[in-house]
């Protein structure tokens, strides 16, 4: 079996992730096209045949195939281009500059996910340049709008470009971070996500002069209905990934936990019993993520409501990132909203998006990654998992492509992926990320052999 993890491809993916980073893909308003040819140029330069497909005036996405004997089905290496806004004047160092500091490489998109988009370029450009003709076709595609929505992305592209991009498995976001939990190491492989439901919530009151304050001012009473929705106000469910995750979490720490697993099979059975335990975990980062796996979620984020200051608006809105379990509808996730805030308030849906679950969870390419892992981590368990938030696995699965997340970076403790992810100072460890590349290129080559 030959093996392209080395230093030098490391050196080449950390170089790449550098050059991605200085290009600021922010998302909105969305402009992915500085990246794409980046990335297009890169493919070219190792003998690839890259493919930029616009879907929008300014809205890039790149695919190039390494050629297989076509003996198994493709496999998909996949990430975004696109990042969220930043503040720059919250930031140690500039969001778009590239800094190596204290062990890290700083950066809008470190870790969400050029990280990826580096690695996975880094692998299929070795790959070319070695002449390696695996028994699979290795497609890479990068997808422009993944942060809002995919819909000028991986939606697209899996739309109106199937043949391109479809693959037995797309490797992609979602899983692959250190995550340390009660004095052990885990390794997270996201099997499934949540759905999405980002919609309007609406009430009407009487308009007036702002000299005269009223109790029925429309803005005042979407406020206190909107103030209903904390972070357990939603019924619990059972998820059998999320069961899944928790029972090979209590398994890797149950010989160090006399009773562990006699409790765990108690409180497993209780789902609303689960989420008082976890609400109690001093670890607040920890605690949000496991909470938002019990239930359906729903985040108010953007408050609109009148014109002037003089005047009491007749209407008030309130944008809600609604986010739904595996197994739930958009229609009981509504009726659920509506008991907590009320028949009088009206409800828009404006972006749906299903919820992700592969089925077995336990593929071939899991077990794969599982052995590769035992030698590159070893003591670390490989743990299946839900993603909260969600990935551009929901254009892939929508043409049959199983999503594995599995982007691999070490991180130290103390150091938590979650906090990570759209903060001021987002940011990966260069070690870690080193690490991640070679742990990846293991992984693709054992599974393209």
């Amino acid at each position: 079996m030959f093996s392209i993890a080395d230093a030098t491809l490391a050196d080449h993916a950390f170089d790449l992730l550098v050059r991605l980073l200085k290009v600021p893909s922010i998302n909105p308003p969305g402009d992915e096209r500085v990246a794409a040819e980046l990335v297009a140029d890169e493919l070219r330069e190792a003998g690839l045949e890259p493919q930029v497909l616009v879907s929008d005036e300014r809205r890039a996405n790149v695919v190039a195939r390494l050629k297989g004997t076509g003996e198994k089905p493709p496999l998909v290496l996949t990430g975004h281009l696109d990042v969220v806004p930043v503040e720059p004047d919250k930031w140690t160092h500039p969001p778009f500059d590239g800094v190596v500091a204290d062990g890290c490489l700083y950066g809008r998109g470190a870790v969400d996910m050029k990280n990826h988009v580096a690695m996975s370029l880094a692998v299929i450009a070795r790959l070319a340049r070695e002449g390696i003709r695996p028994k699979r076709d290795v497609i890479f595609a990068a997808v422009a709008d993944e942060e809002q929505g995919c819909r000028a992305g991986s939606l697209w592209l899996c739309r109106e470009h199937r043949d391109l991009v479809h693959g037995e498995y797309a490797l992609g976001e979602g899983g692959g971070f250190s995550l340390h939990l009660g004095g052990t190491t885990f390794y997270p492989v996201q099997v499934a996500e949540k759905g999405v439901c980002w919609l309007r919530a609406s009430l009407e009151g009487p308009p007036g002069h702002g000299s005269m304050p009223r109790a029925d001012n429309a803005v005042l009473r979407l406020a206190e209905k909107i103030a209903r929705l904390h972070p357990t106000a939603l019924p619990t469910h059972r998820t059998p990934i999320v069961e899944a995750f928790l029972g090979a979490v209590v398994d890797a720490l149950a010989p160090n936990v006399p009773g562990l697993r006699e409790l765990a099979a108690s409180v497993f059975a209780q789902p609303a019993l689960v989420r008082t335990l976890v609400d109690r975990i001093p670890d607040p980062t920890v605690k949000l993520g496991l909470l938002a796996m019990f239930s359906n979620t729903a985040s108010p984020t953007v408050f609109r409501a009148g014109q002037s200051v003089n005047v009491i608006p007749g209407s008030a809105s309130c944008e809600i990132d609604g986010r739904l379990l595996p197994g739930q509808s958009e229609a009981s996730f509504l009726a659920e909203l509506r008991a907590v805030l009320g028949d009088d308030v009206t409800l828009e849906v404006d972006h749906t998006m299903p919820a992700v679950e592969a089925s077995p969870w336990k593929s071939p390419l899991y077990s794969t990654i599982e052995s590769v892992m035992a030698e590159r981590a070893p003591g670390c368990p490989v743990v299946p998992y839900m993603l909260p938030g969600f990935t551009d696995a929901k254009g892939f699965a929508q043409i049959g492509t199983t999503w594995v997340g599995f982007a691999p970076v070490k991180l130290p403790k103390g150091m938590r992926f979650a906090d990570l992810f759209h903060a001021h100072d987002e940011r990966i460890p260069v070690d870690g990320f080193r690490w991640g590349t070679e742990t990846l290129a293991e992984i693709v080559t054992r599974w393209i052999a």
